[in-house]
């Protein structure tokens, strides 16, 4: 009765799933594209980087498409209340990261944090699952008390390229580093659900690369 009253769905293309389905159809999961720069050694997500800060590792689960599985998946994410995809990707992409050495020595997962009238409104950090079950995965802490974000910003994820890139986000203030005394002589995960133009990451590294002995790595769910 209840799944003719709230039938569950596939959060890339709206079909009904089937009783063994979770979050994507079968058809959809086949359909992902892949990025998974940790399997492959792609570096076009820290390439983006070069000369910007030191980086350790970087990686995205999938690739973003326009009008594509992945634009719906994320949309779901973060305007629909569809929680559940940030732990179901979190959980995919951290299962491999436990087997690859790069990032067995990861020591915290950060995530970038939502300016508190974003949080209170959507009710949820839509990176938080995601986050979570990657530290799970490897096994240390999640800290959502390390990162605070100051300003409201608007969000870039369907903008063109050219046109995303807002200088204020690499303005001092955007963002500020709290318990910085937690974080030093570790290697930090920073994690987050889209690397656009990578302004909103680089603006979240310059404060944790504050702290004393800092290593840094990245993660997202997509790379647009």
């Amino acid at each position: 009765m209840l799944n003719l009253l709230f039938p569950r769905v596939c959060n890339g293309c709206n079909e009904l799933l089937l009783k063994d389905e979770k979050i994507l159809c079968a058809t959809c999961r086949f359909d992902l594209p892949l990025a998974c720069h940790h399997r492959n050694n792609n570096t076009a997500f820290s390439d983006i980087f070069y000369g910007r800060f030191p980086l350790e590792q970087a990686t995205a689960l999938l690739q973003f498409q326009k009008r594509g599985v992945t634009q719906n998946i994320l949309h779901n994410l973060k305007y629909k209340n569809q929680q559940q995809i940030s732990g179901f990707f979190g959980k995919w992409l951290g299962s491999e990261l436990a087997e690859i050495s790069e990032y067995k020595n990861i020591d915290i997962v950060i995530p970038v944090p939502l300016h508190k009238q974003k949080l209170k409104k959507r009710g949820y950090n839509q990176v938080e699952g995601f986050g979570k079950a990657i530290a799970g995965a490897l096994q240390v802490p999640y800290r959502d008390d390390i990162l605070l974000k100051l300003s409201k910003t608007k969000s870039q994820v369907f903008k063109e390229r050219f046109s995303r890139y807002n200088p204020a986000w690499k303005e001092e203030g955007v963002f500020s580093l709290q318990n910085k005394e937690a974080i030093e002589n570790q290697h930090v995960l920073l994690v987050d659900d889209i690397i656009t133009t990578g302004a909103t990451l680089e603006t979240c590294a310059q404060q944790l690369l504050k702290a004393t002995n800092v290593k840094l790595s990245l993660a997202t769910i997509a790379i647009a």
